[in-house]
């Protein structure tokens, strides 16, 4: 089921995390990333075609911002029992295979996805220097079946701007992709 992030409003603090690394096994979390002039939260899964369609060019914009403080850590929270080819080792094999310069964190308890209301894969956060939510919304327009090439111009955009001390884009077009598999039960308030 295909479904958009719930735009979290601009300006709120970055919700902690402390979560295990799937390639290296250490745990990770928000304090890791003092002093970074920018920090990218993703919420990605090994599956949805949303996110296979855009791992390529997620990869490269990490590779070029990870080189100008922008630091960038991917989540999965998705209900593994269900959904096994997206487990902790299908995950390692998948940032290996794709070459993730950035950690590949396992939010088993699924309450990480719902302290950023996330809602679909990918689910976009990006935060400036002092933590604040400065961007949320789409990679960019490619979406699987329309034949537009997944380039990032979105995410990459409101980088610059970040980087530059410019304001927040004005529009911010909302993600769009599969829906976080949540465990039954634990389905958040705003899920449906």
């Amino acid at each position: 089921m295909a479904v958009e992030s719930t735009m979290l409003e601009l300006g709120t603090k970055a919700p902690h995390f402390s979560l295990q690394d799937t390639v290296t096994g250490k745990t990770v979390s928000l304090d890791d990333y003092k002093g970074n002039r920018g920090l990218l939260v993703i919420f990605i899964c090994n599956h949805c075609p949303y996110v296979k369609l855009m791992k390529e060019e997620l990869t490269q914009y990490a590779s070029e911002y990870m080189k100008k403080s922008v630091a960038v850590v991917a989540i999965s929270s998705n209900d593994v029992e269900n959904h096994p080819e997206d487990s902790p080792e299908k995950m390692k094999e998948d940032a290996e295979k794709f070459g993730y310069p950035f950690p590949y964190l396992y939010d088993e308890t699924q309450d990480v996805a719902k302290t950023y209301k996330a809602a679909c894969t990918p689910d976009l956060y990006l935060f400036d220097e002092n933590r604040k939510l400065y961007y949320r919304g789409q990679f960019d327009d490619a979406r699987p079946r329309n034949d537009i090439k997944p380039t990032g111009k979105d995410l990459r955009n409101a980088t610059d701007r970040m980087l530059a001390g410019k304001s927040a884009p004005e529009k911010q077009i909302p993600s769009i992709g599969c829906n976080i598999k949540w465990k039954k039960g634990n389905e958040p308030d705003y899920f449906g």
